[in-house]
């Protein structure tokens, strides 16, 4: 459904990839004057995204201001303008070593990968992200830091990555939340299969919520964008979600209208309704 004449929001919110940045991973001029509008208003811009805080400054560089970050599917609030964590939700050791244990028995042959954070994006004092070498990466430019086993679940995580190649990642999630049941949060913002776990209740729904107190903003005068089952809760608990053209069904379902795609400056079409 498309709401022709809503108010202007209070607070913007945009997951990444898929969404804000094209195919080439690329802020466009377009979608960089559409947000470089909403920032001169006076109106927060929140980046909202399944990466670390240390993946987020190419996209900033592209926009050409530092926002606030929602990182690791909300498990981060990073003020990227002071590279400073400001909140972290993570995974207990205890915890991460049943994940992992679960995961095996559930996902026969799966690789197992954690992310952690520092108090910066690029603290130096603990490996950010380590992994099985059983772990195959999903993305094109990937942290090389395969360890033991031990070594993966031995330190509190943002979130626990669980890969598995060939797999569908909806079927993946299917089958670790029988296991599981509500002791974690399971999403995916690939379906090349790779799952995401975070700590219960952590989505990118709770970390704008964290945002938006901060700033003073309630949630039903903001406006988000996203295209994967990740972006689902951020986009039900704004007053508009809006999914891309080429978003996931479960995207399309939860939102409030669909726009052009993410090479097609689908957020900048939307935004240009109330800043051109």
């Amino acid at each position: 459904m498309t709401r022709l004449h809503l108010p202007k929001p209070e607070l913007v919110a945009s997951d990444v990839d898929g969404t804000l940045i094209d195919r080439d991973e690329r802020v466009t001029p377009r979608t960089k004057a559409a947000v470089g509008a909403i920032v001169a208003d006076g109106v927060p811009f929140v980046l909202a995204t399944g990466r670390p805080p240390r993946w987020v400054h190419p996209v900033i560089d592209g926009l050409g201001f530092a926002p606030l970050c929602v990182c690791g599917n909300g498990a981060v609030v990073y003020d990227s303008a002071a590279d400073r964590v400001l909140i972290s939700r993570t995974l207990d050791v205890e915890t991460l070593a049943w994940l992992a244990d679960v995961a095996e028995r559930a996902l026969p042959g799966c690789g197992l990968a954690t992310e952690r954070v520092g108090e910066s994006a690029h603290d130096a004092v603990t490996p950010q992200f380590v992994s099985t070498p059983q772990y195959e990466h999903a993305w094109l430019n990937p942290d090389d830091t395969a360890v033991a086993r031990t070594e993966v679940i031995d330190t509190p995580a943002i979130k626990m990555l669980i890969r598995l190649v060939g797999a569908r990642s909806g079927e993946m999630r299917a089958a670790l939340a029988a296991e599981v049941g509500a002791a974690v949060d399971i999403t995916y913002s690939t379906d090349n299969g790779l799952i995401e776990l975070s700590a219960p209740g952590v989505t990118k729904a709770s970390g704008l919520a964290a945002v938006a107190e901060r700033l003073g903003v309630a949630a039903a005068s903001a406006v988000a964008f996203g295209d994967m089952p990740n972006d689902v809760p951020m986009l039900s608990m704004v007053g508009h979600g809006v999914a891309m053209g080429n978003a996931h069904p479960e995207a399309l379902a939860a939102a409030d209208e669909v726009t052009e795609t993410n090479s097609d400056d689908g957020v900048a079409r939307v935004l240009e309704r109330w800043w051109s």
